[in-house]
């Protein structure tokens, strides 16, 4: 898969995309990341950390999030995409829904769009991707977790959204697919969505696993979200385990660490 001016194999590696939320609410780290410098340090950190890609986000997704406008979503996230891709040479992603924020970003010199409507949700964003030429996440998300038979649901919610992409333009190189743990979907349904990760597989994309220090973890482990790690990591390796082509994280250095040592277990022999 081609992202900005950089391939990635999807042949037995797993990459890193890390997070940095611009915002001051988002559900980890909200407040941290908000002003330019504090931004742009933590996009030096997380490069020098051995990051692959950056997604940057400028409205918290968080359960009972607010929306904000366009207009203040694109003031938050443009100063940071412009002085990344100034300073740094990563790839770029923009994680927005919206079609005015996802436009303003590629104009900004974003190199991806990470749509959590899977590109349902607005019609433009789709034309913008395939009019720029930029990579694109597709997703899995409904308004609600009502579901007859869940796992093929999903994978009929993912066809929908690629057959949109494919329609507007996108070229097949640009996709990879995020089964959206955390939205739309109960406890048990997120636990059985990543157990069966493979299944995505069968779609002939990437797939990105995005469920670091999510309530998933709390739940599970009874933790709070700055006691985390360690389920964040277990699901990184079960990541790697079914072929994910990324994973969208918080922590670096030890997801990376995980990743080497999970794949040099698999290539091992």
């Amino acid at each position: 898969m081609k992202i900005g001016s950089r391939e990635f194999d999807r042949t037995g590696k797993t990459y890193l995309m890390g997070i940095l939320n611009v915002t001051p609410d988002s559900f980890s780290d909200g407040g941290n990341y908000n002003q330019l410098d504090n931004a742009l340090f933590r996009a030096e950190e997380m490069i020098r950390q051995g990051t692959d890609l950056l997604d940057i986000g400028g409205e918290s997704t968080r359960p009972g999030y607010t929306r904000l406008s366009d207009e203040e979503e694109i003031c938050r996230i443009v100063p940071v995409i412009r002085a990344v891709r100034e300073r740094f040479e990563i790839p770029v992603s923009v994680d927005t829904y919206k079609g005015n924020v996802a436009e303003a970003a590629v104009q900004a010199g974003a190199h991806m769009i990470n749509d959590i409507w899977g590109f349902r949700h607005d019609e433009k964003i789709r034309k913008v991707a395939a009019e720029s030429g930029a990579a694109c996440c597709l997703m899995h998300n409904r308004l609600q977790p009502k579901y007859r038979n869940f796992l093929p649901e999903v994978l009929e919610d993912l066809k929908e959204s690629i057959a949109l992409a494919r329609k507007a333009g996108v070229r097949e190189d640009r996709i990879m697919l995020d089964p959206g743990v955390g939205f739309a979907k109960t406890y048990e349904q997120n636990l059985a969505v990543i157990r069966h990760l493979e299944e995505l597989q069968t779609l002939g994309f990437p797939v990105l696993l995005a469920a670091s220090r999510k309530s998933l973890i709390g739940q599970t482990l009874d933790l709070p979200v700055d006691q985390r790690l360690e389920g964040t990591l277990a699901l990184t390796v079960m990541a790697v385990l079914k072929g994910c082509s990324f994973v969208r994280v918080h922590d670096i250095v030890e997801n990376k660490r995980v990743i080497q040592m999970t794949e040099a277990v698999l290539a091992g022999g």
